[in-house]
């Protein structure tokens, strides 16, 4: 009887060439799973991961970054234009290389997309101890620095041996693949353990394919949901980024279109609908529309489809006021789904929604109640085109005119990339979504500094689309490294900076709080200790065209347009930079959210609050 088949490799070597063989399958439609590899090189990996990088370099995809949390942000970004069904590899040497990567990997997991982790980790032999950047914890010797990743991590170890990968492989493969667990995983890799060899099976390196299932509703739970929406008299849908993982647009449409019940959406689920359906309402909660949000208020039942319900959804449980209001959830994770004392469909969301159609037929929703839903989604059209309209085209434009003016240049495929500040409320409710793919909000963690790697991770998943990256300054000083990188790959992303001098959003808030916009502007310091002097005279366009990209700068709403349609047809990575007049935003929030107010205090500013904080808060109700 002959052996079985074994190649000799490095651990380093092996987990390469197990990846470049992974796959994903759903609908009949193999994708690469792990497409790439983005890397920092330091001692903790540069033999190991770097050596198999090279050696493999044929197989695996590799892209340089300059940040280790910017690279984890570009392979999310990467993953979630592509659905979940393709993802990247990040590797960082240890120390603060890997502890770079815990910001990323929170954001991976919140949001539920998938990113694969390598940082390098110490001698498991203890050979050398301690090492260069080790952290010596005094009780349990065998703690690095990369534990911080576990908390942030949906599968985790540590590959203290080499044949401790033919298992932790697998296991962060099935996790990386699988819809109702995914976000980010961690193989931390001593980097003796990297560069050591072993007998590997051959089996291990076969093609291998993780079939993406799309499970259907059980029957009994699907027959009470149906029950419930042919009760409700004034049903709303809540549709969330689930929608978009599943690819269950289609889905969601024909149900609209057979039942009349109107949808709403999260910051991830914007899109679900295009933004001219006479059912699409646009955003809702905190940062939603006049005519959602109203909506919600007086909606008898909430159908949430692959939503997790976050405050400013929900309002701060302040939004569905309905005295019998209960709640319907459609989602692939059960966790998701009983959120609001929910009744359940636990499914994938386009087999939920197919099935909820066909269930539901003959059903639809009272005219009078569509009606009344199109009538207020058309006075809301009527506020949109006001923000964005300009009666003078040479004035300063606001931002809200600069949405409104890239809303004028975009194709239905464009896609259009925030995570932070104050644009995210404008988009949210006035963005006129034209595809499934072109709004693409970060708002599970709302990171700072995402939006310009994410731009090169879609930019690589679509190549021929144009990529827009929407950053204010504030945004803009905590990451523009990586435009370095989309030189360097050649990627033409499009980057709009706003420059409003400070934090704009958090001014706000700060201002609404009793805290007096104080620490969140960009301007020198003042006698009394504030930030209120002249605006510090830092040229952030100048920054970007010394990092390596074509820069237009633009005064005026005119020449606003005439650089981002310039940008639009660029063939390499291109800013266009614009100061914008007050206010920072239009339109007002539409619903409460909750951020405490300071219970006691000698300044005015904070005791108004808190009187104004504790007539929203009595709103509050606990969906039990």
């Amino acid at each position: 009887m002959s052996a079985a088949a074994t190649r000799r490799l490095t651990t380093a070597q092996a987990l390469v060439r197990f990846l470049a063989a992974q796959y994903t399958e759903r609908d009949g439609v193999r994708h690469r799973l792990i497409a790439g590899t983005w890397g920092i090189f330091g001692h903790g990996n540069v033999a190991g991961l770097g050596q198999a990088l090279v050696e493999y370099r044929e197989a695996m995809p590799y892209h340089q970054g300059r940040n280790e949390q910017a690279m984890v942000h570009a392979a999310v970004g990467h993953a979630r234009h592509l659905n979940r069904l393709s993802a990247q590899a990040v590797t960082t040497s240890i120390g603060p290389g890997a502890t770079n990567l815990v910001t990323g990997a929170a954001l991976a997991t919140i949001n539920r997309l998938p990113v694969l982790l390598l940082p390098g980790d110490y001698f498991a032999s203890h050979a050398v101890d301690p090492l260069l950047q080790q952290l010596e914890h005094p009780v349990e010797a065998d703690v690095s620095v990369n534990d911080a990743l576990r908390p942030v991590s949906r599968y985790f170890d540590r590959i203290t041996r080499p044949e401790a990968l033919l298992t932790s492989a697998l296991n962060a493969v099935r996790v990386l693949s699988d819809p109702a667990e995914t976000g980010a995983v961690t193989l931390a890799l001593p980097q003796d353990v990297q560069a050591q060899a072993y007998d590997w099976p051959e089996e291990f390196f076969a093609d291998r394919v993780w079939r993406v299932r799309r499970p259907a509703p059980d029957p009994a739970e699907l027959a009470e949901a149906v029950r419930a929406i042919r009760a409700a008299a004034r049903p709303l849908i809540v549709a969330g980024g689930g929608v978009h993982h599943s690819e269950a647009e289609p889905a969601l449409k024909a149900l609209v279109d057979a039942t009349g019940i109107p949808v709403a959406s999260t910051q991830a689920g914007k899109g679900a609908l295009r933004h001219d359906h006479p059912a699409d309402l646009g955003g809702i909660g905190h940062t939603g529309t006049a005519v959602s949000d109203a909506l919600a208020r007086t909606a008898d039942l909430v159908i949430g489809v692959g939503t997790r319900y976050s405050d400013f959804t929900t309002a701060s449980g302040t939004l569905f006021q309905h005295p019998g209001v209960r709640f319907l959830n459609l989602n692939i994770t059960a966790f998701d789904a009983h959120k609001l004392a929910a009744a359940t469909l636990v499914c994938d969301a386009r087999s939920g929604l197919a099935a909820l159609t066909d269930a539901l037929a003959g059903h639809r929703v009272d005219a009078a109640y569509e009606t009344e839903y199109r009538t207020g989604r058309a006075r809301w059209e009527e506020a949109v085109e006001g923000a964005f309209h300009a009666d003078d085209d040479s004035a300063v434009p606001t931002q809200t005119q600069v949405l409104g003016a890239l809303d004028a240049v975009v194709g239905d495929e464009d896609v259009v990339i925030n995570a932070a500040g104050s644009l995210p409320g404008d988009l949210h409710k006035l963005w006129r979504a034209r595809s499934p793919r072109q709004y693409h909000l970060e708002y599970g963690y709302s990171c700072m500094g995402y939006e310009i790697p994410a731009a090169l991770g879609v930019q690589q998943a679509a190549p021929d689309t144009p990529v827009w990256a929407l950053v204010g300054d504030g945004t803009y000083l905590m990451n523009p490294t990586e435009i370095v990188t989309a030189v360097q790959e050649n990627l033409p992303v499009k980057l709009v900076l706003v420059q409003n001098h400070g934090y704009a959003s958090i001014g706000g808030l700060s201002e609404s709080v009793g805290a007096e916009r104080f620490g969140t502007d960009y301007r020198h310091r003042v006698a009394d200790g504030s930030f209120t002097g002249a605006p510090l005279p830092v040229d952030l366009a100048a920054n970007a065209a010394s990092l390596g990209m074509d820069v237009l700068r633009a005064k005026t709403v005119r020449e606003l347009r005439e650089a981002l349609s310039t940008a639009r047809a660029a063939t390499r990575p291109t800013c266009v930079y614009v100061e914008t007049a007050p206010p920072g935003t239009a339109l007002p929030a539409e619903a409460w959210w909750d951020v405490p107010v300071a219970e006691v205090s000698a300044r005015e500013a904070a005791t108004e609050a808190r009187a104004a904080y504790e007539r929203a808060v009595a709103d509050r109700r606990r969906h039990l």
